[in-house]
């Protein structure tokens, strides 16, 4: 896990919104920032790990007072089933913008496509596999995204990846063991935890119901870019 980014640190969600204490406030900050950097949320043993707690269930208490509050969802069934709720999302953001006292018209928007289901062969960006684009403040994420792919299959569930979800992708032709990426493997586009030794690379899925997938020397495979966010597509209604 990394450690919390200080300009994250938020005196508050917003004037308006549930008051937290200063707990569930760091909880909240750290959640944020593991979805930003890493494209998935922490587990319980993560939170616990980093915040001091003796056990996972007093992150798990915190969590739910957490959800009871309105501020996150809580996914049943996987390790990472933390969701930041589309009004948090903005709340935090706003809270961002009064602590620094930025102009409006000084927040960079970002326009990002929503990649489908992607052809064989053509590139992940071809305008043939554009369904929609959405509009964001660019301060929502930490790495900048290119573009979002609509998740398919539930191969992800248990860092939080839920079929129909956004990932936010950076483009990239490389990456670190460990982790989230979109890769082509031939005829086909799938994320996965990427995990190379020597020559070998394999996509870990985060779910025992789905099969290592191992790509030997020679075989089809480009890197099509980095897990830098995540969308319940929900909030976008």
């Amino acid at each position: 896990m990394s450690t919390l980014n200080p300009l994250n640190h938020f005196s508050n969600i917003a004037p308006e919104g549930p008051k937290l204490t200063a707990r569930q406030q760091q909880i909240l900050e750290l959640i944020q920032t593991a979805i930003a950097q890493t494209g998935a949320p922490p587990t319980r043993a993560e939170i616990a790990t980093e915040l001091g707690f003796r056990s996972a269930n007093a992150a798990e208490e915190h969590l739910q007072a957490l959800a009871r509050k309105g501020v996150i969802e809580l996914v049943s069934g996987t390790s990472r089933g933390i969701r930041l709720r589309s009004d948090t999302l903005r709340s935090l953001n706003e809270t961002r913008i009064k602590q620094f006292s930025l102009p409006l018209q000084s927040l960079a928007q970002l326009v990002l496509p929503l990649v489908g289901r992607v052809a064989a062969g053509s590139p992940i960006l071809a305008q043939e596999h554009i369904e929609q684009t959405y509009t964001f403040e660019s301060s929502l994420f930490q790495k900048q995204p290119d573009y979002l792919l609509k998740v398919r299959g539930m191969s992800m569930r248990d860092v939080g990846i839920m079929d129909g979800d956004l990932l936010a992708v950076k483009q990239a032709k490389e990456a670190k063991n460990g982790q989230i990426v979109v890769a082509r493997l031939g005829e086909e586009v799938t994320v996965k935890r990427f995990r190379r030794t020597g020559d070998l690379i394999e996509l870990l899925p985060e779910n025992p119901d789905f099969k290592t997938i191992v790509v030997e020397p020679g075989e089809p495979f480009e890197l099509e870019g980095l897990a830098v966010g995540l969308i319940r597509n929900t909030m976008l209604m």
